[in-house]
């Protein structure tokens, strides 16, 4: 981790993201200009891991304001980083197809193509499954604790009218925010600094992105965009 990611990250800083990543969990996981950066285009397979193509678009990044540490690459899997693929979902173009079992979400593109990412999944994510649609996208979103978690956990009185967006929010850089039949499912596909999550089933809440990823998926994404949530179906 570079000397920034371990200032932002502090000891103290980590366990205030992780704490709240954890929270998440009892709230259903839980417009702007993008990012100034011009290196959010996908990676198209090939090159080595660790590539300078790689290390560009996981690279320090500013968004609104909010300065996105670089991804340590050693601490991901090759797999779960951004790529261009051969669609494997058979879903019409600008459908966003979640694998919770393989771990794997795809935004699907005309010609038989889609650009797959890697996603961590916490216990939310398996609690759900089937089809719905963005009905809402947030830029850095603000987290509410429902009352309920409050009266656990009184500490949180403070956010109770909102955590502000920001690196520490546990919903990370954007949020996509799922609806079926007009009612909120409380599904979200979002953001977070914890990178080293992405692949596991570590992390709490619904299905974590990488920011740098959920920014990319956040710009292909239209409101009322189709979903498709499943489990271990596509190789």
């Amino acid at each position: 981790m570079s000397d920034f990611n371990e200032r932002l990250l502090s000891r103290r800083g980590f366990l205030t993201v992780a704490g709240l990543g954890a929270m998440v969990a009892g709230s259903g996981c839980a417009s702007a200009s993008r990012a100034t950066i011009s290196t959010l285009t996908a990676f198209s397979g090939g090159g080595s891991y660790g590539s300078s193509r790689y290390r560009a678009m996981y690279g320090r990044m500013v968004d609104n304001g909010e300065v996105i540490p670089a991804v340590n690459l050693s601490r991901v899997p090759e797999q779960f980083l951004r790529r261009e693929v051969a669609d494997p979902t058979g879903e019409k173009p600008g459908t966003v197809v979640v694998d919770t079992g393989a771990k794997f979400a795809y935004y699907v593109m005309p010609g038989g193509r889609a650009m797959r990412y890697g996603v961590g999944v916490g216990r939310e994510g398996f609690g759900w499954s089937g089809r719905a649609d963005v009905r809402m996208k947030r830029i850095w979103p603000t987290w509410t604790p429902p009352r309920e978690m409050i009266q656990r956990k009184p500490e949180l009185a403070e956010y109770a009218g909102g955590m502000p967006g920001g690196i520490m929010n546990p919903l990370g850089a954007r949020a996509l925010y799922l609806f079926q039949g007009g009612r909120d499912t409380l599904y979200r596909l979002h953001g977070s600094p914890e990178y080293w999550t992405i692949g596991t089933n570590e992390s709490s809440g619904c299905i974590r992105f990488m920011n740098q990823d959920i920014i990319d998926l956040y710009d292909r994404v239209n409101v009322g965009a189709p979903v498709l949530v499943k489990s271990g179906v596509y190789v």
